[in-house]
């Protein structure tokens, strides 16, 4: 049984109400911030504006004419002491495909475009350089080793579309890590694939950013025509929660599924699933692999 932090509330002005799960990202403190925040929504309760989940924590905005900030305060801690019971915390979630083409030329070429910026300077592509810094000395295994696990969905922000993905059922020693550049680049591509510290973007449209760059995403997260059949009812591919599975493709099979997302035709691939922390922290990778199964 792993032990869930106690959560630490502050007002923020007049509107506000700011949980704090832990001061630092881990798997049980997003799994309870999720668990909270999908009750919150269900509960429906008036006078609630909007609930953000963090990696670690969470805000809730309210109308302090519909509802005060005391008894909203009450309501959260009722659901906090509920939601630290790890058995009360399985989600329904998906499973989303997602093809990449890995050490592509644009991202090269965006490496070596902005590498001043970079924290090394180094003329090298940031692929290379994420390699290098993980003792990485074949292409091929390093593709396998960030591709090989599914990824949370633990927080959105930043840019519209933008979703922070954290390893699932890795050792943290084994994690892919990266620190980002020292100052940011002035452009990055749309669906751009980054890493920065554990996690991994994709970002949703062309845009400042200082992550290091290894791939394309051959798929938008971010849709604002709302031309795919999947992204109808939203602009946005994540949801916090999501499990995202990185499939590596090549040039042919990339080009191919951008023709198809161009011509309005594409269907993501999507799983759902049942998702229990509990047995996720029991059984790690064995419990993946059941998830994974038949995707």
């Amino acid at each position: 049984m792993f032990t869930l932090p106690e959560t630490r509330f502050d007002f923020g002005g007049d509107e506000y109400i700011y949980a704090e799960i832990s001061r630092d990202m881990s798997e049980e403190s997003n799994f309870k911030a999720l668990a909270i925040t999908n009750e919150l929504r269900r509960r429906q309760i008036p006078g609630i504006l909007d609930i953000c989940p963090s990696n670690a924590s969470y805000l809730v905005r309210f109308d302090p004419e519909v509802i005060s900030a005391n008894d909203l305060l009450e309501y959260l801690k009722e659901i906090d002491i509920t939601k630290s019971n790890p058995s009360e915390l399985n989600l329904q979630v998906r499973i989303v495909d997602i093809p990449i083409w890995y050490d592509d030329p644009l991202t090269r070429e965006y490496g070596r475009r902005f590498h001043e910026r970079n924290f090394t300077r180094e003329e090298i592509s940031n692929f290379e350089l994420v390699m290098k810094l993980n003792g990485f000395t074949d292409k091929e295994r390093f593709i396998e080793a960030h591709s090989s696990s599914p990824y949370l969905i633990t927080m959105m922000g930043f840019i519209p579309g933008t979703a922070w993905e954290y390893p699932l059922g890795m050792e943290k020693e084994k994690i892919i890590q990266t620190p980002k550049y020292a100052s940011p680049r002035t452009d990055t591509p749309g669906r751009a694939v980054g890493l920065g510290g554990a996690f991994t973007v994709i970002y949703p449209l062309s845009a400042p950013g200082s992550y290091q760059l290894i791939g394309m995403s051959a798929v938008p997260v971010f849709d604002q025509e709302r031309r795919l059949e999947d992204l109808k009812d939203t602009f946005f591919l994540a949801r916090p929660g999501d499990i995202w599975k990185h499939r590596p493709v090549g040039e042919r099979e990339y080009r191919q599924i951008v023709r198809e997302v161009e011509a309005g035709t594409y269907r993501y691939r999507i799983k759902y699933v049942d998702f229990s922390p509990e047995e996720y922290f029991a059984k790690r990778r064995t419990y993946i692999k059941q998830l994974m199964e038949d995707f």
